[in-house]
C-alpha cells in the first residue's frame, strides 16, 4: 500500500483473492481453526525473532543496559494500543461489509484518521521526551525522540494490517508482522555492534515499523463504481470501545515493567524485563489465536457462535497450561539456553510470570469474543482492573515476586467476572434443555 494509495492493498496473488465473506460455505470451527494455524505459525516465527531480538540485546549490553530497551519496547507496547484500536476496527468492518465497495471505504476512513493520529502522537512524545526519561531513568532523552519517528507509522500500520485481517488474508498479516521483526532483529545487531548501543537497538524499532509500513505486497485495484452496493461504515462506538480495550489491555501487559524500572535498581529491573520477555511469548501466541477468531466471529451468524468461541479457548488453554509446565520443570534450562548465567537469579519467576499471563490470556479471548459481536462492556472492566494493577503494585512492591503475585490475583478475578456472563448462559441453556 503506497501512501497515496485508492486501492486496497492486497497482498494476495492474482486469482485467490481470499476476503472471510468466501468462507461462509465452510463450518465455523474449521475456518477458525485454518486461520488460527496460519496466525499461530507466524507469531511462533515472530515471536522467535522478537526473542532474538531481546536475546541479542540482553547479551550485547548487559542487563543495566538492556533495561533501558526493555522500557523502550514497553512504551511501544503501551502506545500500541491506539495502533491495535484502528486495526481491531478495520478488521471488524472490513469483515462485515459484503461488498468491495465497503471494504474500501472503511479503509481509507480509517487510513486518513490514522495519520493524523499517528502524527499527533509523534509530536507529544517528542515534545514530552525529557520528563518521560527521567522518570524512566533514562539518561539520554534523545532515546525518545528517535523512537517518536516510528510512532508517526505505527498507527497507520494498524489499519493497513487490519485490512489484511478482515479480508482473512491470514498470510498477509504473517509475512507483515515477521517483515517487522526480521528487520528489527537485522538492523539493532548492525547498530550496536557498529557502537551505537541503546541509541541503536531503539533506531532499530522505528526503522522496523516504517519497513513495515512502506513495504507491501502485490496489489489490487479495485474499481469503486456501483453507488448502490451497500456500505457498513466503522462507527464511532467501536471506535471507543477498542481504544477503551486496547488501552487496559496495554496497561495490564507492560505497567509492570515500567514500574518495576522505576521503584527497583537497573539491574533487578533488567532480570524482571528477561521474566516478562519470556512470558510474552505466551500472550503473544494466544494474540494469534484471537486475531484469527476475530473477524470470524464478526461475520459469523448466530448459530455459529458458540464454535466460533469454543476452539480458541480450548487452544489458548492447553498452551498456556503446557507453557506454565515447562517453565516449571525446567526453569534453569530456559535460562542458561535463552539468557545466559547472568539471569539465573530469575528461575524462581518464570512460571509464575507464565501463571499471570496464562489467566489473562484466557480472559481476552472472551472478551474480544464478545466485542467481535457488539459493544460490550468488558473492555471497560478491564480498564478498571488495569487500574488496580498500577494502584496494587504502588502498594506492594516489597519483591519482584510480590510484583508477579499481585498480577496472579488480579488476573484470576478478572477471569471470573468476565466468564460470568458465559457460565450463566450455558446454565440457562441446559436448564431449558432440561425441562
Amino acid at each position: 500500500m503506497s501512501l497515496g494509495s485508492d486501492t486496497i492493498s492486497l497482498p494476495l496473488r492474482a486469482g485467490w483473492r481470499v476476503r472471510c465473506a468466501d468462507w461462509i460455505e465452510r463450518g465455523a470451527s474449521s475456518r477458525v481453526l485454518s486461520g488460527s494455524i496460519v496466525m499461530l505459525l507466524g507469531s511462533v516465527l515472530v515471536a522467535s525473532i522478537n526473542f532474538g531480538f531481546n536475546v541479542s540485546m540482553a547479551r550485547l549490553l548487559g542487563p543495566a543496559l538492556f533495561a533501558q530497551v526493555a522500557a523502550m519496547v514497553t512504551l511501544l507496547m503501551l502506545l500500541s494500543s491506539v495502533s491495535l484500536s484502528f486495526q481491531m476496527v478495520c478488521a471488524k468492518f472490513v469483515a462485515r461489509n459484503a461488498t468491495l465497495r465497503g471494504q474500501l471505504t472503511v479503509f481509507r476512513n480509517l487510513r486518513r484518521t490514522a495519520w493524523i493520529v499517528g502524527i499527533a502522537i509523534a509530536l507529544a512524545l517528542t515534545i514530552a521526551q525529557r520528563p518521560v526519561a527521567e522518570y524512566l531513568r533514562m539518561p539520554d532523552p534523545r532515546l525518545l525522540a528517535v523512537f517518536a519517528l516510528g510512532m508517526a507509522f505505527y498507527t497507520p500500520l494498524g489499519v493497513k494490517r487490519g485490512n489484511m485481517q478482515g479480508l482473512c488474508a491470514f498470510g498477509a498479516l504473517s509475512r507483515n508482522f515477521i517483515l517487522e521483526a526480521t528487520s528489527k532483529l537485522a538492523i539493532a545487531i548492525v547498530l550496536v555492534e557498529l557502537g551505537y548501543g541503546v541509541m541503536g537497538a531503539v533506531g532499530a524499532i522505528s526503522a522496523s515499523i516504517v519497513a513495515a509500513m512502506l513495504i507491501a505486497g502485490p496489489k489490487a485495484s479495485i474499481a469503486v463504481d456501483d453507488e448502490r452496493d451497500e456500505v457498513i461504515p466503522a462507527s464511532f462506538r467501536e471506535g471507543m470501545q477498542a481504544i477503551v480495550f486496547f488501552v487496559g489491555q496495554v496497561i495490564i501487559n507492560n505497567i509492570d515493567i515500567i514500574l518495576v524500572k522505576h521503584f527497583f535498581t537497573a539491574e533487578l529491573a533488567g532480570l524482571y524485563a528477561a521474566v516478562a520477555l519470556v512470558g510474552r511469548v505466551l500472550y503473544f501466541a494466544a494474540w494469534s489465536i484471537v486475531s484469527a477468531m476475530f473477524p470470524i466471529s464478526a461475520a459469523a451468524k448466530d448459530d455459529e457462535n458458540k464454535h466460533v468461541l469454543f476452539l480458541p479457548l480450548l487452544i489458548v488453554l492447553l498452551m498456556s497450561l503446557a507453557f506454565i509446565a515447562v517453565l516449571a520443570l525446567f526453569p534453569g534450562f530456559i535460562i542458561h539456553l535463552v539468557l545466559g548465567e547472568g539471569f539465573r537469579s530469575a528461575e524462581p519467576l518464570l512460571s509464575l510470570y507464565a501463571a499471570a499471563t496464562g489467566l489473562y490470556a484466557l480472559a481476552v479471548v472472551l472478551m474480544t469474543y464478545e466485542m467481535s459481536r457488539k459493544i460490550a462492556n468488558t473492555g471497560w472492566l478491564q480498564l478498571l482492573f488495569s487500574g488496580a494493577l498500577v494502584f496494587l503494585i504502588y502498594r506492594f512492591h516489597s519483591s519482584l515476586r510480590q510484583v508477579i503475585v499481585v498480577q496472579i490475583a488480579l488476573m484470576a478475578l478478572m477471569l471470573l467476572l468476565v466468564s460470568l456472563p458465559f457460565l450463566l448462559s450455558i446454565g440457562r441453556l441446559r436448564w431449558k434443555e432440561s425441562i
